[in-house]
């Protein structure tokens, strides 16, 4: 690190937080720099003592990418404050924290992993990364229903219209939606804006990363040939930091 390495960066890499949460902490004076306390801006140099809430971080050399099934109750934040945490409720070994989110009703698939600029590659809705969602809703599916969902669908409280996207029926109350976008509880919102209620949400499929038959509340590591093809995906995608959003 001849040049340094900029702190929230620092602590991205070493698996404590994004980049936008790492910012917040240096700002809430959680982060000290050889005992003193840390700017926004601050380098990192060779030698030099970092310190998150009192504990020592150093770079984890190691690249940790899992895939989890999160089962519903369970919160998407590394927060500790929050009882149902996921990075409590996985216990990985290793400093690791969620790709995004899912609403804690939602279940299904997320990643978690140490390596902060994967997570903006694939959070930052420009760059157009699919996933994909199994719903099931409290009234029958009409054509109707899936043309306007498909179409692009105003959110007026968050002052959006959503992306056109990919909706099928698989059953009379069931439907498969692939987004590139991730606001806050946008499926919720999509389906309450033609008068359904979701009754159960699951994520598939993150990219080229599959749910599978992985059981509620356990992780996986990805294959070589999975993590090969995502490096691959993200290979063109920019990784300016972007604030993680619920779905």
């Amino acid at each position: 690190m001849a040049e340094g390495i900029r702190i929230n960066k620092f602590l991205s890499e070493a698996g404590v937080c994004s980049r936008r949460e790492a910012d917040r902490q240096v700002e809430n004076g959680n982060v000290t720099i050889d005992g003193k306390i840390a700017v926004m801006g601050d380098r990192i140099f060779d030698g030099q003592k970092v310190c998150f809430m009192g504990k020592e971080v150093t770079l984890e050399e190691e690249k940790i990418l899992l895939a989890v099934h999160k089962p519903a109750g369970i919160v998407c934040t590394a927060e500790k404050r929050e009882k149902n945490n996921i990075v409590d409720f996985i216990h990985y070994p290793k400093r690791i924290y969620p790709v995004g989110r899912l609403d804690k009703d939602s279940t299904g698939l997320i990643l978690m992993t140490n390596q902060g600029e994967l997570v903006n590659k694939i959070m930052r809705a420009g760059n157009m990364h699919e996933k994909e969602y199994i719903v099931t809703v409290n009234k029958p599916v009409t054509d109707a229903f899936l043309r306007g969902m498909s179409g692009g669908v105003p959110l007026v409280e968050l002052g959006v219209t959503t992306r056109k996207c990919k909706v099928e029926r698989l059953g009379k109350r069931k439907f498969k939606i692939i987004l590139t976008q991730g606001y806050n509880r946008q499926i919720r919102r999509m389906c309450e804006y033609f008068g359904y209620r979701v009754e159960e949400l699951q994520r598939v499929r993150i990219m080229n990363i599959h749910l599978g038959d992985l059981a509620p509340g356990t992780y996986r590591k990805l294959t070589t040939k999975e993590y090969t093809e995502l490096m691959h995906m993200l290979a063109h995608s920019k990784s300016v930091p972007v604030m993680p959003k619920k779905e």
